[in-house]
């Protein structure tokens, strides 16, 4: 796979610019992250970072209410905007010669959203995503396991602790004065990082990003990052049983793991793969194909920075399975993972899994551009997007089984199980 090039820059104020150049793309890909997220967010008042996501469509001094999405459709583009638990990003992806108007809307909201920030806009996104809430946990069967995970994995006064969505009660209390605070504090140059990838000039390209962001002064006083360190283990096992709206019991394991970025992070990554990654993974043979137990499988690990992330997996019990039954067969095949380590098939059949993905991926310019300014938000190391397969690939069966081994422990794991509410005692 050929490596995907990189120029960095940066501006007097603090932004970070990272270029990759592809003329091979007809298009042009504009990605700004924000180093802000659901972390940052102080207790009383959750769900700022997502409900930003939503108030940065809502106009600037130049852009009216509506008109930064008008304006990239009518221009042949798409975008959208995603938050995590420690950053929040806004992206484009337009015809190479409409760069500069993903540039100066983007530049226009950075510098201009307070001007045109007022109640009712925000009455009505609180709204939204009050529905949004609703819809995608509140009403969903399983839709709140990732909130709750989150509470039981991290304490109460940790920064991971909530989700990311935020409560209802903070949605509600949330003042004009708060979310300009929250804006006027992490919506600076300096700590963002622009990505342009694609079919560009990077002279005219730099030039453009000088002329719109050049002029937004930084903010000298950013607040240090929130203090994240935790235990790496939990130290005992928690257990929850929630009766639901559900239509089959399924269980939820949780664990916490090395930080997402580190070398012990890639071996859990590698495992989350031989157990739940395709119908060839071990859950998938073991429970789904040949006991029959589940219903399906997942296994995933949480891409966390700082602290401990998570290594999670669910599995769904099929109609009439005992829960006992499902629950002993998947520890059964953790435990084979921690004894035996992948077999060299495991691990050729996710490292060819893997490089495949990347490779697809790295072929869309958005998501070049998504992950040049992840590596550069989260570890200012754009370089990182090359080595992703090399570090993938490195990772041997005796790491993976040491990993397990250590982490994916009873003391060490919150079992979450969800019950249809007319079965449970």
């Amino acid at each position: 796979m050929a490596e995907v090039p990189i120029e960095r820059h940066a501006l007097d104020n603090g932004l970070r610019i990272v270029l990759s150049r592809d003329p091979r793309s007809p298009a042009v890909a504009v990605n700004l992250w924000y180093d802000v997220g659901s972390k940052h967010e102080k207790p009383g008042k959750t769900g700022f970072a997502h409900l930003f996501e939503h108030m940065m469509f809502q106009g600037s001094a130049n852009v009216e209410k509506g008109q930064h999405f008008g304006l990239v459709q009518a221009a042949g583009g798409t975008l959208n905007a995603t938050t995590w638990l420690d950053r929040t990003n806004y992206f484009e992806t337009l015809p190479g010669h409409e760069l500069e108007l993903a540039l100066w809307l983007e530049a226009d909201r950075m510098a201009s959203l307070l001007p045109a920030m007022t109640q009712e806009k925000l009455d009505n996104q609180r709204d939204v995503v009050k529905n949004e809430r609703r819809y995608s946990v509140d009403n969903q069967p399983y839709g709140d396991w990732d909130e709750r995970m989150q509470a039981l994995v991290y304490p109460d006064a940790h920064p991971y602790h909530h989700p990311t969505i935020g409560s209802m009660e903070d949605l509600s209390a949330a003042s004009l004065d708060d979310v300009q605070e929250f804006f006027a504090t992490y919506y600076a140059p300096n700590n963002a990082v622009l990505t342009i990838a694609g079919d560009f000039d990077p002279d005219t390209a730099l030039a453009m990003v000088d002329r719109h962001f050049g002029p937004i002064a930084a903010n000298p006083s950013l607040p240090p990052p929130p203090a994240v360190a935790i235990d790496a283990r939990i130290g005992q096992p928690v257990r929850v049983t929630v009766p639901d709206q559900v239509p089959l019991p399924r269980i939820y394991l949780a664990h916490r793991i090395a930080p997402f970025g580190s070398d012990d992070f890639d071996a859990f990554d590698v495992a989350a793969d031989v157990l739940g990654s395709g119908r060839a993974s071990r859950l998938y043979a073991s429970l789904v194909r040949g006991q029959r137990l589940a219903q399906d499988i997942s296994v995933f690990v949480f891409p966390i920075v700082g602290g401990a992330s998570m290594f999670a997996m669910w599995v769904t019990a099929r109609p009439g399975i005992e829960l006992e039954s499902l629950e002993s067969a998947l520890l059964g095949e953790i435990d084979r993972l921690a004894t035996d380590g992948p077999s060299d098939a495991d691990l050729e059949r996710v490292r060819n899994l893997q490089a495949s993905r990347t490779a697809a991926s790295l072929e869309r310019i958005a998501e070049r551009a998504d992950r040049l300014g992840q590596y550069t938000c989260l570890f200012d190391e754009p370089e990182r997007i090359n080595h992703e397969v090399a570090r993938y690939a490195a990772v041997d069966s005796r790491r993976v089984a040491e990993a397990v081994r250590e982490s994916i422990t009873e003391d060490n794991r919150v079992t979450l199980t969800y019950v249809p509410a007319e079965a449970a005692p």
